[in-house]
């Protein structure tokens, strides 16, 4: 099974910037559209972004469009989130996979903390 780690998370400013990245284990991972999500304390997981296996399709969840941007490294293996004009709501523990995993699947990391707070 896949294995997922993101990492990149921290303590910022408002304002301020950050940029999350997730490895993925799994080879074919170039033929598979990717996505971030995020879940706040109380809160159930939210989409975020996503992104098509080339790179040339990117989908924003409203809150963060214009402000967040994906981007994938085949090569790599690696998504990246790049995270500006960060806001307090964007407090959160941020997670990657494919879109339409259920929140069962082993598939999950354990996600990286971004805390957006002055």
């Amino acid at each position: 099974q896949v294995q997922l780690v993101e990492s990149g998370g921290g303590l910022v400013q408002p304002g301020g910037s950050l940029r999350l990245s997730c490895a993925a284990s799994d080879r074919t991972f170039s033929s598979y559209d990717m996505g971030w999500y995020r879940q706040a304390p109380g809160m159930e997981r939210e989409f975020v972004a996503a992104i098509s296996w080339s790179g040339g399709s990117t989908y924003y969840a409203h809150s963060v469009k214009g402000r967040f941007t994906i981007s994938r490294d085949n090569a790599k293996n690696t998504v990246y989130l790049q995270m500006n004009s960060l806001k307090p709501e964007d407090t959160a523990i941020y997670y990657c996979n494919r879109p339409g995993v259920g929140a069962g699947d082993g598939s999950w990391g354990q996600g990286t903390q971004v805390t957006v707070s002055s």
